[in-house]
């Protein structure tokens, strides 16, 4: 009898109509379009404007978009993961909510929170599911309102995030394919370095800390930039080597969208064609737990049965890690 492994089966996107240009920020804050794509490689970002919308809708649309490519009945879903560091409530789980809004009543639901790795922790998780043999089809989504988190005065953060969501459908697989590896990694060093100060139960929400603009991100970009290349780079090479992996045996790289320079160091440890190293930060500027996900949507089409498939993140806890999926269906 062939080992269970969970396969990727479906992918669904949705970002927002809305797009912030670096033209506009140069209106806002003093940067310019150049100074921004040099060091980031992003041109724009989605923002959902809807101040009645958070993100919810954004993991919804993007659950409705796989649901309509792939005529699946909602109620079949066993599970509903959001990975998101943006959740609609601080109580009351984001992903119940979409859950119960795309129809998948027989599903159950619950959150994940590891910033930019949120996807990744939220595949080997769906993964685990699949492969015990208990559930037969899990929903996993990646959505961010980071817009909601930003202060657009600061321009450190605001020229980085936008807005989005992603979604994939795992299913049980008998040829192979699927989740193979993975290498996954925190280490609270990095806690003041990239965070938000206040809304938790170390700092609750005061009228002070409201004045003081402690609700929005923050971040030591010097020190998260090296530590994002150091790490996503050689958790990357790490997982090749575990699986005897060349740069010829790996098709594609799906790393997380924060900065080209921290994908092409990635890419440069993995010793990749720039032809594999899959990229589209240019438009949707870093979307956290989205960018994983929204990458697979893009590029789906490119995506072969077999190929091989690397995917790696980073983000603020600190949190990294990569893993080895084989691709499941020609497209």
């Amino acid at each position: 009898m062939n080992k269970i492994t969970a396969a990727i089966t479906a992918v669904g996107a949705y970002v927002p109509d809305d797009i912030l240009t670096n033209k506009m920020l140069e209106e806002m804050v003093d940067t310019n379009d150049e100074w921004i794509f040099s060091r980031t490689g992003i041109k724009e970002r989605r923002i959902l404007k809807d101040p009645n919308k958070g993100t919810s809708f954004l993991a919804i649309e993007a659950s409705k978009n796989l649901l309509r490519k792939t005529n699946l009945d909602p109620q079949e879903i066993d599970l509903v993961l959001v990975a998101t560091a943006t959740p609609d409530l601080p109580v009351a789980a984001t992903s119940v909510h979409v859950a119960t809004q795309i129809g998948a009543t027989n599903a159950f639901a619950y959150d994940i929170q590891a910033a930019c790795s949120g996807f990744l922790y939220a595949m080997s998780t769906g993964a685990a599911y699949i492969e015990s043999g208990r559930y037969k089809k899990v929903l996993v989504i990646g959505a961010d309102k980071m817009s909601s988190i930003i202060d657009y005065t600061d321009r450190t953060t605001c020229i980085i995030f936008g807005d989005g969501a992603g979604a994939v459908l795992m299913e049980p697989n008998d040829e192979g394919l699927g989740l193979q590896d993975e290498i996954l990694r925190s280490d609270s060093i990095g806690r003041d370095s990239l965070r938000i100060e206040a809304g938790g139960s170390l700092m609750p929400p005061t009228q002070e800390t409201v004045a003081k603009k402690l609700h929005y991100v923050r971040q030591d970009g010097k020190t998260v930039f090296k530590f994002a290349v150091s790490n996503m780079a050689a958790v990357s090479e790490q997982i090749m080597k575990k699986n005897n992996l060349t740069n010829e045996d790996v098709n594609w790289l799906i790393a997380h969208q924060a900065n080209k320079r921290i994908v092409g160091a990635t890419a440069g440890r993995m010793n990749l064609e720039d032809e594999k190293v899959l990229m589209n930060i240019q438009r949707y500027g870093n979307t956290t737990s989205a960018t994983l996900p929204l990458l697979l949507s893009d590029y789906e089409k490119n995506f072969k049965k077999g190929d091989n498939l690397i995917f790696a993140s980073f983000g603020g806890g600190f949190t990294w890690g990569a893993a080895y999926l084989k691709w499941a269906y020609n497209s």
